[in-house]
């Protein structure tokens, strides 16, 4: 029987159709459009407007692009990874709803949270299960609506983050295209920097919590960004070095869309050329889970059968890794 590696076979997307522009920002909080695309890149990003609909809204729709397009019957998908960091509630799982949702009623599903590393882990799991030999079609989604909990009023967060989905589906290879090499990282130390105080068993909901605003994100942003720059360079440098592979070799770099300066650094430490790196954080800032697949889903027109593409991503906790993967289709 030949070797099984767990490839992409399907990109799928969605994002909200309401822009919130730098300049609308000006207006809410004390900032300006300059100082944020200085400092991040960002120059505008999208927003889920309705109060009705949580993450697995952005899920679905993505789900459904996936589906449409590849013309798949989604009663054959046998698994569905939903990486989020904002579920639509505590206990029910989004991703089981999601699942039902897309009629994909012969899959089991769960939800992953690992912050903005959250697809990136997802990535690493699809593929074990592919290669695994037990499951032919595993649906990875990483959607966010970071607009739930941010706070409008503290323009350290409110810059960053934006909502949207993507969608990939992996499927076993016997050519030797997809998933080659993974190094997947953790750190506690991180726990303080980049959070929710509160809802959780810690600190339980109650009027005080509420009060206090202690139910949106916080971050030390000067931390995080330290951290984030030396950990994405330090692990995208060491899966290249563990593969034999020089920049001539990575057609792509498909990196998290936190800070447009991490990108950045993290390229220059592969010595890649701006062309190779792929961006798209000036339309939709921070989407968290929804990054990598929503650069995946931008730019598929442009993966060739067989490139090379390195995935980078960091996130709170602390989380980060680097996956090595080739491609393995021609878009038709």
């Amino acid at each position: 029987m030949s070797t099984i590696t767990a490839a992409i076979t399907a990109v799928g997307g969605y994002v909200p159709d309401f822009v919130l522009s730098n300049k609308v920002l000006e207006t809410m909080v004390d900032t300006n459009d300059e100082w944020i695309t200085t400092r991040t890149g960002i120059k505008e990003r999208r927003i889920l407007k309705d109060a009705d609909k949580g993450t697995s809204f952005l899920a679905i729709k993505a789900a459904q692009d996936l589906i449409a397009k590849a013309n798949i019957d989604p009663l054959e998908i046998d698994l569905i990874l939903m990486a989020t960091a904002t579920a639509d509630m505590p206990v029910a799982s989004t991703g089981v709803y999601v699942a039902t949702e897309i009629g994909a009623t012969n899959a089991f599903a769960y939800d992953l949270q690992a912050a903005c590393s959250s697809f990136l882990y997802g990535m690493s799991t699809a593929a074990a299960y592919i290669q695994s030999g037990r499951y032919k079609k595993v649906l990875l989604i990483g959607a966010d609506k970071m607009s739930s909990i941010v706070d409008y009023k503290d323009r350290a967060t409110c810059i960053i983050f934006g909502d949207g989905a993507g969608a990939v589906l992996f499927e076993p290879n016997y050519e030797g295209y997809g998933l080659q090499d993974e190094y997947l990282r953790s750190d506690g130390v991180g726990r303080d920097f980049l959070k929710i105080p509160a809802g959780g068993s810690l600190l339980p909901t109650s009027l005080e919590t509420v009060n206090d605003n202690k139910h949106n994100i916080i971050q030390d942003g000067k931390t995080v960004f330290k951290y984030a720059v030396t950990n994405m360079a330090d692990a995208s440098e060491l899966i290249l070095k563990r593969n034999n592979l020089t920049n001539d070799d990575v057609n792509w770099l498909v990196p998290h869309q936190a800070n447009k300066r991490i990108i950045d650094a993290t390229a220059h430490r592969m010595n890649l050329e701006d062309d190779k790196v792929l961006m798209n954080i000036e339309k939709y800032g921070n989407t968290t889970s929804a990054t990598l697949p929503l650069v995946l889903y931008d730019f598929e027109h442009l993966f060739k059968k067989g490139d090379t593409i390195i995935f980078a991503a960091f996130g709170g906790g602390f989380t980060w890794g680097s996956i090595y993967l080739t491609w393995a289709y021609d878009k038709k």
